[in-house]
């Protein structure tokens, strides 16, 4: 242990009254003599110090003595972490895409980009290998939360004896804090009630400031501050999440700069953009009018072209074929090269806009003075671009998670000037995903091509590296990173973490890359396996080979073979950077060989058992703190309890009955869960008792009693006896107040599948976006007295085939 002092003046302000002592009066900082120290880190914490001063009878013959401080080692740089979402190798303009990234530029132009380094091709996934250093079946998260089922591979549970970088840093003396996408907290673990060790908090970050599922809406964002729900956004009417997050990590790292400048920060930096809902600020929007109007194929044209002349892609790079279910845009009417155009401008505004934010706060760190001791790390996409918006795209990514797959064009161009907007919860057609994923083939989702893997990755340390603008080709994967951070900062792994043995970190350190003299030296990383749904693939030493996707990501519900029947191609990469030319006919030795180093592989890091179930695994059973529970009871005031907890009243028969004392003029919600895209409420308009139901903006249909109900209390209830079995199928409700049928109505069909899950469920008040914008607007607070809201849950009307289709589509929703 290495212990240094630096001394601070201390002083008394007055007068002594210690007999005795007569004090005397400085000028300078208040405190005493403090100390710091770097430690070994082999245990974290580190036990405490024996006490260095001396304890005699008396004070006066006593020696005071404060613990050191504990810090890294000296010159350790400043981390800034930073990843966005669903953005495939061939989206940035720093990669060769179309879309300008400025601030991904800044940092490859003032160090260095890598291209080939890959993903998981799933975002929780690949977050959870990217914190841990840990591959993601070793951290548990072999897929989504989600999917989550009963083996270590896959439970979504990073296990103790696996410390997160942000653990290990501030373990190590480092400020440590994370913004924007969590998504590696379980689904069962996701409520106040916590436990909070699967939080950020719990992972090793003190201030955490984002959302924690896959996704939310960016203009009303399910958002958090370390465990309290928060609304940034009220009073706000140019609110927008991807501007607001930026200008809270400038502030905190403006705080933590102020309070004490000597002290390292780490910052995990995750917008959701570019992930659905597509939703950046209208002038982002308006840059790319008329951009996309060449249609997906030319587009994926330019970018090779482009890919080529920056020396991103190697010069024998073959572009991959176009898949043949998958039109091409010559093909198209006008109003559908209309519509598409107009989806790829939204989400090129996005990914502009997002980039754009990101570049504030990186020149937040320059004007600090700290950008030369400051390692950024900037990756571009945790996956490939995302098909889940289908063949089509959509104006509400809620009526595809619903199952509606379809919407007709004509009916999506009425959305057509405020795409992008909070008029709409967008999405874009496939099409365009497979082509921001140039040269590759595939997308987001599947592990076994690049195209659902390869990310675009700049980091700069201006102190450290001097090849600026040089580019890197070694095979590195996000386990990499994490050993990155420690050899840069000097910083061991920690043998145990709160007494526990920690595993080894599977990834390599990329450090050696950074000296121009390593420009092309051989890779660190010899082997890597890939696996998502039994989408499988093994990288050696230059080879690679991988299995056949069955069939596109965007096709539910498609039968698969069984997972020794995928067929299985073979590349040899250090020719063939791009997965054009199959080897496997003619190599079958070599072949062989790789098959058999997958399984090794496998067996090494809990990717068995294998399973391509893909979303069917929904239906897992997993921990659940309401499980079977069919009746509810809440009273007074009791907002933002997740999706996971509350009543679930799809697809069954289901009574509310509310107990409330009303004032002369009743206004306010009473109960309610989803918004804007679909959901509930029970309330008060002006006294007049209403039910609403939201079918996912297509419909809305409304119970109101005809006179207002006077001061006093008063018996509400909403009764619905749904036209089952089946998914989605209609009713009839009842609201009665204090006995008497107030209005009966019937409704044709229901929501299928789930309610939006950024949103929450609400008593006494509507935390987000109204079921009904014209009838009131959030927060809706209710006036009254609840004294009791329940519900009675009737048995759910689903075959087991229904069920397994209402959880694929859950989890779809949060990928």
């Amino acid at each position: 242990m290495k212990i240094t002092t630096a001394l601070s003046l201390g002083f008394l302000l007055g007068t002594s009254y210690l007999p005795g002592v007569m004090a005397q009066q400085i000028n300078g900082v208040p405190g005493s003599p403090s100390a710091t120290t770097t430690i070994d880190g082999k245990q974290l914490p580190p036990p405490p110090p024996k006490f260095g001063g001396v304890i005699k009878e008396t004070a006066k013959d006593s020696k005071s003595w404060w613990p050191p401080r504990v810090v890294p080692p000296k010159g350790a740089p400043n981390v800034l972490l930073i990843m966005t979402d669903d953005q495939g190798y061939g989206v940035s303009g720093t990669f060769g895409g179309v879309i300008p990234t400025p601030a991904l530029d800044r940092v490859a132009k003032a160090g260095l980009r890598y291209t080939q380094f890959c993903s998981t091709a799933l975002c929780s996934p690949t977050r959870a290998a990217l914190i841990t250093g840990r591959n993601h079946h070793s951290a548990g998260f072999g897929v989504i939360a989600e999917l989550s089922t009963g083996f270590p591979g896959y439970d979504s549970i990073i296990t103790p004896d696996k410390a997160t970088v942000g653990t290990i840093l501030k373990g190590n003396g480092y400020a440590t804090s994370w913004f924007g996408k969590n998504h590696n907290t379980p689904g069962f673990q996701y409520s106040v009630a916590g436990p909070f060790d699967q939080w950020p908090s719990g992972m090793g970050f003190e201030y955490f400031y984002g959302f924690m599922g896959g996704e939310t809406d960016q203009w009303t964002p399910y958002l958090f501050r370390d465990h309290t729900q928060i609304f940034p956004w009220i009073g706000k009417p140019d609110y927008n999440l991807i501007t607001d997050m930026a200008d809270e990590a400038i502030g905190h790292m403006r705080n933590l700069n102020a309070a004490s400048p000597e002290q390292p920060f780490f910052v995990y930096y995750v917008p959701g953009g570019s992930h659905s809902p597509h939703q950046p600020k209208k002038e982002w929007i308006d840059k790319f009018k008329g951009k996309f109007d060449m249609g997906w194929n030319a587009m994926r044209e330019q970018i090779f072209a482009n890919q080529k002349r920056l020396g991103v892609i190697p010069a024998n790079t073959e572009l991959t074929a176009w898949p043949d279910d998958l039109p091409k845009w010559e093909t198209l009417s006008a109003d559908e090269k209309k519509l598409f155009a107009r989806q790829a401008e939204v989400y090129a505004g996005y990914t502009a806009y997002t980039d754009y934010e990101i570049g504030r706060v990186i020149q937040a760190v320059e004007d600090m003075g700290k950008l030369d001791n400051t390692l950024i790390i900037y990756i571009d996409g945790d996956n490939g671009t995302s098909p889940e918006g289908t063949l089509l795209g959509t104006p509400n990514q809620y009526t595809a998670y619903n199952g509606i797959l379809k919407v007709p064009v004509e009916e999506q161009l009425q959305f057509y000037d405020t795409w992008g907007s909070a008029a709409t919860y967008p999405h874009m057609a496939v099409a365009w995903s497979w082509a921001f994923d140039t040269p590759f083939k595939w997308t987001k989702q599947v592990a076994s091509h690049f195209g659902g893997t390869r990310q675009g990755l700049a980091i700069s340390w201006p102190a450290r590296i001097k090849d600026t603008g040089g580019i890197r080709s070694q095979f590195h994967h996000m386990i990499d990173i994490v050993p990155t951070i420690l050899e840069a900062t000097g910083i061991k792994a920690p043998q145990t973490v709160n007494g526990i043995k920690q595993s080894p970190i599977e990834g390599v350190s990329m450090a050696y890359t950074f000296d121009k003299a390593n420009t092309t030296a051989a890779s660190a990383r010899k082997t890597q396996y890939f696996e998502m749904g039994a989408n499988r693939g093994i990288y050696n030493e230059g080879w690679y080979a991988n299995t056949t996707p069955p069939h596109g990501p965007w096709i539910l519900n498609a039968p698969l073979p069984p997972i020794n029947d995928y067929k299985w191609e073979l590349y040899n990469l250090s020719a063939d950077y791009s997965q054009a030319n199959d080897l496997a006919a003619k190599m079958p030795d070599k072949l062989k060989q790789m098959q058999g180093l997958f399984l090794q592989e496998a067996g090494k890091y809990n990717v068995l058992p294998l399973d391509n179930a893909q979303f069917a695994r929904a239906i897992a059973p997993r921990p659940s703190a309401t499980a079977g529970q069919t009746v509810f009871t809440y009273s007074g005031e009791m907002p933002g309890i997740p999706d996971g907890n509350a009543p679930h009243i799809l697809n069954r028969s289901f009574t509310i009955t509310a107990e409330v004392e009303v004032p002369a003029s009743g206004d306010g919600m009473i109960v309610t869960e989803g918004g804007r895209w679909g959901g509930y409420g029970l309330y008060l308009l002006k006294g007049v008792p209403v039910f609403n139901y939201n079918m996912l903006a297509l419909l809305q249909a409304r119970w109101a009693a005809d006179q207002p109900i006077g001061a006093g209390k008063h018996t509400i209830v909403f009764d619905f006896k749904y036209d089952g079995p089946g998914i989605a199928k209609g009713g009839t409700g009842v609201l009665k107040v204090d006995g008497n049928e107030v209005r009966t109505l019937q409704v044709p069909k229901t929501i299928p599948f789930l309610l939006p899950a950024d949103e929450t469920f609400d008593v006494g008040i509507d935390t987000r976006t109204g079921v009904n914008d014209l009838d009131y607007q959030v927060p809706f607070r209710f006036n009254g007295k609840i004294n009791n809201v329940k519900f009675n849950l009737g048995p759910t009307q689903l075959t087991a085939a229904d069920e397994m289709k209402v959880r694929e589509a859950t989890a779809r929703a949060h990928d």
